[in-house]
């Protein structure tokens, strides 16, 4: 007897091999001679070879005790054809490609609910978990919007806790992998036992524990980044979206997917249901409950009934400003809740020292030799570094005349808002809350420690600190750059602002009715600005779908990004010319470009960018990606596909 083996590697087809009498059903996994090497594959379901003309082999032993079950294979086939990746590559996102994972054996993990810690919800609470609860035992999307500080996370912990007692097991997606430890100290209080946490940093040991522990059903609760979609669930009971609005779901490089559109998928595969929840909602999941397509509940207060922070619109043209970034009047603002022993924030979304760097003698510019992008100075490290290829050079230049450069700092990042802050409060402790400073679990940790111990009084803080943190001192926060400019490539710019400064402003008071969000702005006309300060997202994302449907833009279409990158810009351009000549047979595709890509040049690599629009009812994606698998690319061109692009740079 024959059988197909799907190998996690860069293949859309499975391989043919004799089962030499081993009894075998689809999902099984087992180890087959590939080449000169062995692998781990997966039993598949039907044919998807290409004609082997080389003598089948027979598959080495079945590796016992491990079997992906049919939801999650016809998953993997759903989730390749929607992104326009090989089957094999999705594969090797579930499996790992990683040998050890069923050849060592460890130690069991077990997680049963114990001494967990009592929290009582108030009415809109105890509603809101009714209403999550309505629909059992098969697909449902439910939408869980509460303002910032409603305890929406008690409510879907209720509802973990309903689930694991059924003997089932449950997903909770995070958007930030830094996200995953602060919630995992809640998440232990609540039900007794820690989460397992899945990220793409976690040790190999600790994955290949998880692992096992999911597939044989005896790991009920696992809190995750995007990869964690892909787990092998053995009986998985609800999927929980936190914070779905967050564009971190989207994955751009490598194996490109948003991680929020594939849970709906898998939650449909796996006829369970799954809760998005949010304080405002995306643009998409606003539609499909305008469309009632998408189940709704929102909570209205928030959990201890403290208002949410009052708002203060400060016109720097008016008023006078101490080194250029900080008001007169936000310093005294900070000063009164300071004496009052509190804390205050000041919020700058943009890491860093300075955005741009420019000699002073000869006029050169700090510009990434792999990336048309200008160099970030950091002064922690004393280096210039680039934002996207994470690549850092010292400020050594030399003028056109021999001489050193004199370089002019143009900008200000959250560095230099310490430095002001610090001379401006020379007494108060002063921290920074930013991925740069955050990536060192130990610091991570030490400092969310003292922001609990009162042992931090201002902090200065990214787009990082707005998510799921709960800082009960925090009752100020001092907007440094409230002007909302935006990108123009960006169509979710609007989107994204309301997003960010609502659950930015929703970091404040929480457990005081006197808080404060302060806009510092040089455009106190701007419309977002005035927006934010009536506090009706609703009606914003109102407006912006009726923009949205006359242009004919997302949720209204689809879009497929295609990026043609090369060595050359010349040969990229072409490429995509002719990448656009065959697209133009496929019918009903409009097609638009090709262009250079805003953010022209990437590691060393010059990028033209293809955006193929249609209709939203309608999936092309299996005649495109069979248009383009049938033209023979140069090997001196690489071809990028970004089906539902979040990011147009």
């Amino acid at each position: 007897m024959r059988a197909q083996v799907l190998l996690p590697k860069i293949f859309n087809f499975s391989f043919t091999y004799n089962t030499n009498k081993k009894k075998l059903t689809p999902g099984d996994v087992v180890e087959v001679p590939f080449g000169k090497s062995k692998e781990i594959g997966v039993v598949w379901p039907e044919e998807t070879s290409k004609s082997q003309k080389i003598k089948i082999k027979n598959i080495n032993k079945k590796i016992d005790k491990f079997s992906l079950n049919r939801n999650l294979i016809d998953f993997i086939k759903w989730f390749a054809m929607y992104n326009m990746m090989p089957l094999g590559l999705v594969l090797k996102m579930v499996i790992g490609g990683n040998k050890n994972l069923f050849i060592r054996s460890d130690k069991d993990l077990k997680q049963i609910i114990s001494n967990s810690k009592k929290y009582n919800l108030n009415e809109e609470q105890i509603n809101a978990l009714n209403f999550l609860n309505l629909k059992k035992n098969k697909f449902d999307v439910s939408v869980l919007q509460g303002t910032t500080g409603s305890g929406k996370t008690l409510v879907y912990f209720e509802r973990i806790k309903k689930i694991i007692s059924e003997k089932k097991q449950a997903l909770v997606l995070l958007p930030e992998i830094f996200l995953t430890n602060e919630f995992k100290s809640r998440f232990s209080d609540f039900f007794g036992f820690e989460p397992a946490i899945w990220h793409s940093k976690i040790t190999p040991k600790n994955k290949r524990i998880i692992w096992k522990g999911i597939i044989n059903n005896k790991i009920k609760l696992v809190v995750g980044a995007r990869s964690s979609l892909l787990l092998p669930f053995k009986n998985l009971g609800v999927i929980i979206v936190d914070e779905e609005h967050d564009t971190s779901y989207k994955q751009d490089e490598g194996v490109i997917y948003h991680a929020r559109d594939m849970a709906i998928a898998r939650a449909l595969f796996e006829k369970i249901p799954i809760h998005l929840v949010s304080s405002i909602p995306s643009l998409e999941t606003f539609n499909n409950i305008q469309n009632k397509k998408f189940r709704h509940f929102k909570i209205n207060n928030r959990y201890n009934d403290y208002p949410l922070p009052k708002t203060k619109v400060i016109n720097l043209n008016l008023k006078k400003v101490k080194n250029n970034f900080i008001s007169n009047e936000s310093v005294e603002i900070a000063k009164k809740f300071l004496e009052k022993k509190e804390q205050v924030l000041f919020f700058l979304n943009r890491r860093g020292y300075a955005p741009y760097l420019i000699c002073k003698n000869c006029g050169y510019k700090q510009i990434c030799k792999n990336c048309s992008m200008y160099l970030t100075f950091h002064k922690n490290k004393n280096k210039a570094v680039c934002h996207h290829c994470s690549s850092e050079k010292k400020l050594s230049n030399k003028c056109k005349d021999g001489k050193v450069c004199n370089f002019i700092m143009y900008g200000q990042g959250v560095e230099k808002i310490y430095e002001e802050v610090s001379k401006l409060f020379p007494t108060n402790k002063v921290e920074i809350f930013s991925s740069d400073y955050m990536k060192k679990k130990d610091h991570a940790n030490s400092l969310f420690s003292r922001i609990a111990n009162n042992e931090v009084d201002i902090l200065i803080g990214t787009q990082m600190i707005s998510k799921g943190f709960n800082f009960p001192k925090l009752n100020c926060i001092v907007v440094i750059d409230a002007d909302f400019s935006g990108r123009g490539y960006d169509l979710r710019t609007t989107e994204k602002n309301i997003q960010l400064y609502h659950q930015l402003s929703g970091r404040a008071g929480r457990f005081s009715s006197d808080s404060l969000i302060v806009y510092q702005t040089l455009s106190p006309e701007n419309i977002t600005l005035n927006e934010l300060i009536k506090n009706d997202p609703d009606e914003i994302l109102k407006k912006e779908l009726i923009l949205r449907k006359k242009n004919f833009l997302p949720p209204f279409s689809r879009l497929i990004a295609i990026i043609v990158s090369s060595n050359s810009q010349s040969l990229s351009i072409d490429g995509a010319r002719e990448i656009k000549k065959h697209l133009k047979k496929i019918n009903n595709l409009e097609i638009m470009g090709p262009v250079d890509s805003p953010l022209l040049k990437i590691k060393k690599k010059y990028r033209s960018r293809l955006l193929i629009r249609f209709e939203e009812k309608i999936l092309k994606q299996k005649l495109v990606s069979k248009l383009l698998d049938s033209l023979k690319i140069s090997n001196k061109i690489k071809l990028t596909v970004d089906v539902d692009p979040v990011n147009f740079g």
